[in-house]
């Protein structure tokens, strides 16, 4: 986790991301509390992705695992990292909300958001490129979940949204999806990475 936070701090666009999105949402959170939360949840969601994917991206990954020959640790320190860093942006970018009164939704985001952190990194460590998951998943969300299911489905981001409005069935089954990309994460692990 040390090398992580290391890694993700050092790197100047790492930060910077973080701090501009953090601002963005916390600007959605004056707005609506609602907004912030569908921000932090993406926020969430990005940092789990590049988190995985950058070691892939820049070819760091073999050194990381020669380094660390067994990689289940290696993946549970680099999800347990973006849990931190996503809460961490979560809680200062919903100060905003925290003063429009929007406590309850700040209590159950604040709650919800370590389970998009664990899926957004467990979907990054199958499928290792990170602009693939992340436009794939923004049509899926957009065209499966926005317009088809209209948000009503439990989907992922369906289940986040409602989850982070207080509904302990939706968090449930958000839940149930990132244990259920956890788990296919954990088995694909081992892949060879001389495709990637």
């Amino acid at each position: 986790m040390r090398s992580e936070l290391y890694r993700m701090a050092s790197i100047r666009s790492s930060w910077i991301s973080i701090a501009l999105f953090g601002a963005v949402a916390a600007a959605f959170g004056i707005l609506d509390p609602n907004f912030w939360a569908l921000m932090a949840g993406v926020g969430a969601f990005g940092i789990g992705v590049l988190t995985i994917t950058q070691h892939f991206q820049n070819r760091t990954t073999a050194l990381l695992f020669l380094a660390r020959p067994r990689r289940f640790p290696v993946l549970f320190a680099q999800i347990a990292t973006t849990v931190l860093v996503a809460l961490g942006l979560t809680a200062l970018s919903g100060i905003t909300v925290l003063l429009k009164d929007g406590s309850d939704v700040y209590a159950h985001t604040l709650l919800v958001i370590p389970i998009m952190a664990v899926f957004g990194a467990s979907l990054a460590a199958v499928v290792r490129r990170a602009s693939w998951l992340l436009f794939g998943f923004t049509a899926w969300f957009v065209v499966v979940e926005g317009i088809v299911g209209r948000l009503e489905w439990h989907l992922p981001m369906s289940s986040y949204l409602n989850a982070s409005g207080g509904d302990q069935f939706a968090l449930e089954v958000f839940a149930a999806w990132a244990l259920g990309t956890l788990a296919v994460a954990a088995v694909t692990l081992r892949r060879d990475l001389a495709g990637d």
